[in-house]
């Protein structure tokens, strides 16, 4: 998808909170979907009990034992190390200069072009007994600018189990969008402590004053067998706020530029989304057709 960073045709979606912070200077994205790993989690663990409260607990056998310590187990024991553990710093995007921040924890941080990013879908299958399985990642990828780096330190990336595809597209577009159009192109954050009315138990209770039935059971539902509750209660622990780039030079180079010392893009980039952008209005125009 990129080089050159040209658009997609998907609209610019957060489908895992990946945007930590947003304003007119620069993006902050955090692949710590802290979230998104207990609503994976949760399914399973109800799977398990209700297998449990099934069988009755004197039928309960070494198999199922074994199971529940895989499927449920070390994942709940990932989850307790993993929220002992400091959340990653985010990658900044800064819309003015054209630069990315990629900062480390040991406080060094790489200040990579915009336009030589990478971004790619990448589709992984593994085959098992109940058949074929695929999973989708969006991989963005930085280059460091030192090139006489160790082999080791010479690339970053920031891995997304988004699913691939259209979904991988949504989530770079709220990249691209936002470093080629503008901030107001991109969803704002979702993360901190919200009203109460938005909230998973909130929304539940305004959509039923409303006498919003279907939107109640569709709430009901999310909590009850997703674990939205708990997503939303670990995910405001670990990122309301999210955690802030702190180095002096960070700062400073993070600081709303005067607009005539913008940095453009690239003429060569200026054609590529030119080229894109004619391309993707001559398929809409073939679409359209098709239904008229």
């Amino acid at each position: 998808m990129a080089p050159p960073a040209v658009p997609t045709g998907q609209p610019p979606k957060d489908v895992l909170n990946t945007i930590w912070r947003k304003n007119e200077v620069f993006l902050d994205i955090g692949s710590y979907s802290i979230g998104s790993f207990v609503m994976v989690l949760w399914p399973v663990v109800l799977i398990f009990i209700w297998m449990g409260w099934a069988m009755g607990s004197e039928s309960l056998d070494a198999l199922y034992w074994y199971g529940f310590m895989c499927f449920c187990g070390f994942p709940i024991m990932m989850l307790i190390y993993i929220l002992r553990c400091p959340v990653p710093l985010p990658v900044r995007f800064n819309r003015q200069r054209r630069e990315v921040c990629v900062p480390f924890e040991d406080g060094r941080y790489w200040i990579v072009p915009w336009e030589q990013v990478t971004a790619q879908a990448v589709a992984m299958d593994s085959v098992g007994q109940h058949g074929k399985i695929t999973q989708g990642l969006l991989v963005v990828g930085f280059r460091n600018p030192d090139p006489d780096a160790p082999e080791k330190e010479r690339d970053f990336s920031l891995g997304f189990s988004c699913g691939g595809g259209e979904t991988a597209m949504c989530l770079w577009e709220c990249i691209r969008s936002y470093m080629e159009v503008g901030a107001d192109a991109v969803p704002a954050s979702r993360l901190g402590r919200r009203p109460y009315a938005e909230t998973q138990v909130g929304s539940i209770v305004t959509s039923l004053f409303k006498g919003d039935v279907l939107d109640v059971l569709h709430g009901v539902f999310f909590i009850t067998f997703l674990g939205t509750y708990w997503a939303e209660k670990v995910q405001n622990w670990k990122l309301a706020p999210p955690p802030e780039l702190t180095n002096p030079d960070i700062i400073e180079w993070s600081k709303p530029l005067p607009p005539e010392q913008w940095v453009q893009r690239s003429a060569e980039l200026e054609v590529a989304i030119s080229m894109r952008e004619a391309e993707l209005a001559a398929q809409q125009h073939t679409h359209s057709s098709r239904f008229t």
